[in-house]
């Protein structure tokens, strides 16, 4: 489908009632989407046919001082993101703290019943291993 031959200049014209803040046709957003809707063309009008409007409209945002929508809405996200991967970091750092005392115990463990093992091999050992039950419903 080819473009309308009036096409750039709806676009234009809703630049300027979207940066003037007098959008008729949208909610007024320093968006792309906002403003393919406020000239009456699809959002890839500005993202594929007219990405020079679609640059300048965000010039003239920034020249004014203000930040694009989409802009901030990228920034807060950012933000969480970082707050996300900050309280990740430490719980990360608390789970190799763990991992690392588990090993220990693991080990200490392991070495008590390698000398408990020994000991019980000794015919004068004073350890004697305890009868097992079976426990009801489990087949060892």
């Amino acid at each position: 489908m080819s473009p309308a031959p009036d096409e750039r200049d709806r676009i234009r014209a809703a630049m300027d009632r979207i940066l003037q803040e007098t959008a008729q046709h949208s909610n007024g957003a320093l968006t792309i989407v906002a403003l393919a809707q406020e000239a009456g063309v699809p959002r890839n009008a500005l993202t594929q046919r007219h990405p020079d409007l679609k640059n300048d409209f965000y010039t003239q945002v920034r020249a004014r001082g203000q930040t694009p929508d989409s802009e901030i809405r990228l920034r807060r996200q950012i933000v969480k993101l970082m707050e996300l991967r900050a309280k990740d970091a430490i719980e990360l750092a608390q789970l190799r703290t763990d991992v690392e005392q588990l090993v220990r115990v693991v080990n200490q463990l392991t070495m008590h019943n390698h000398q408990l093992l020994h000991a019980l091999s000794q015919p004068d050992s004073p350890v004697r291993a305890l009868p097992t039950h079976p426990h009801p419903g489990r087949s060892d």
